[in-house]
């Protein structure tokens, strides 16, 4: 795995651009469904068997995260608050390229046991998640 810097080339696709304008709209339309008051998204995993699913407490864990409280979205969900900071961090890394238009910064996956790790390692963050959520399946 490699981390390039390069700048952006003429007909290439502005991923900074892209994914900072999808993280923030999620942002708005999620904070004005909340907002409004509409009814909070059910699992259905978790109405048949009683115990959370692989994702549950992702919104508590959102609104806690954007109200600052960060060790309480930490316990309501480890995975959904890790990617929350990496995403704040995202975004913040493109807001600052796009403003100053700056070289991007690209990974690269150059040999198939690198792609293995990568997806060993994010099913084994689902599983870790799951299992952590699993021990405390009461809060939820």
């Amino acid at each position: 795995m490699r981390l390039r810097v390069q700048c952006l080339a003429p007909g290439e696709i502005d991923h900074e651009l892209i994914w900072l304008s999808a993280s923030l709209v999620s942002l708005g339309v999620s904070a004005a469904w909340l907002t409004v008051g509409l009814p909070w998204p059910l699992c259905m995993f978790h109405e048949i068997t009683g115990l959370p699913c692989a994702t549950c407490g992702m919104t508590r864990c959102g609104i806690q995260f954007f109200h600052g409280h960060f060790l309480t979205a930490l316990k309501w969900n480890p995975l959904v608050f890790t990617v929350l900071c990496g995403l704040t961090a995202f975004d913040l890394y493109a807001f600052a390229t796009l403003a100053t238009r700056g070289p991007r910064l690209r990974i690269c996956f150059y040999t198939e046991t690198t792609k293995t790790f990568v997806r060993i390692a994010v099913i084994s963050a689902l599983v870790l998640n799951w299992i952590y959520l699993l021990m405390h399946w009461r809060n939820f």
